[in-house]
């Protein structure tokens, strides 16, 4: 019996947007969730820049012959192949120039989970009684809440609360940190992009979970972020780690899918 995440995920278009710049990956050890951005066209080919550079490594990570330092190595390395190939293909189409993407991707390795995070989408751990962010949401928002400047009511409608600090954009600018959690048998985790956690306070997505079947989570939460009008796309991997003989198939969410 191998470890393995258990994966339920849904990336929705949301009630404004025109097109999904959101993409997501679910695979048995390695899930992720980008969020472009720069335009519609730009935010799509970002997304999916990092979700399939993300996928083409899913899979060299479960070779059994490298060893744990030679994973973390590779995992965080990934995000400046990702933004190198954004500057390579903005340089090459004038209408692609100005796009990037967050990142955010968690590798289940034995006992424990290692998180590479860029941007603001987030990743939560649910251990069955609380919900703990163990992302840092990389925003201008989050440094002046880090210092003291603004409190956390006073980030929810100000006008700059999305105007990120770090993102893949292909400026080489990027300071990506692997860092490693603790993980049992029946954890979860809420990979999200900000289009859930910028509509829903973490005290609503707690009571969305408390109230849920497990298997309908990640319905419940759309539905809730739609009640409240889904300004932006919305997608959400509700994974649970496992034991299994059968691992899942790969799948491709979003702007990826296409």
């Amino acid at each position: 019996m191998n470890r393995s995440f258990k994966v339920i995920a849904r990336s929705e278009l949301g009630l404004v947007r025109d097109g999904n710049e959101d993409s997501a990956l679910v695979s048995a050890r390695l899930v992720a969730v980008a969020d472009g951005m720069g335009g519609h066209a730009g935010g799509e080919v970002a997304s999916k820049i990092a979700i399939t550079s993300v996928k083409e490594l899913s899979e060299v990570l479960n070779n059994a012959e490298l060893d744990s330092e030679s994973r973390e190595d590779l995992l965080l390395n990934i995000s400046f192949s990702i933004d190198h190939e954004i500057a390579e293909v903005a340089s090459s189409d004038r209408s692609l120039q100005g796009m990037g993407t967050t990142l955010t991707a968690l590798h289940l390795n034995g006992d424990r989970v290692e998180l590479l995070h860029i941007g603001d989408s987030r990743c939560y751990q649910w251990n069955g009684k609380k919900l703990i962010q163990l992302s840092y949401d990389h925003t201008v928002m989050q440094e002046l809440l880090d210092q003291g400047r603004l409190t956390a009511d006073e980030v929810i409608n100000h006008p700059q609360r999305s105007l990120l600090t770090q993102a893949l954009i292909g400026d080489s600018g990027i300071d990506p940190i692997l860092n490693l959690f603790e993980a049992k048998l029946g954890d979860h985790f809420l990979l999200c992009s900000d289009g859930l956690s910028s509509v829903l306070s973490d005290l609503e997505i707690v009571n969305v979970i408390k109230n849920s079947d497990p298997a309908e989570v990640v319905n419940q939460l759309i539905a809730v972020v739609l009640e409240k009008g889904a300004p932006d796309n919305v997608t959400i991997l509700w994974a649970e780690i496992i034991e299994t003989e059968v691992e899942p198939a790969i799948e491709l969410l979003g702007a990826a899918r296409v």
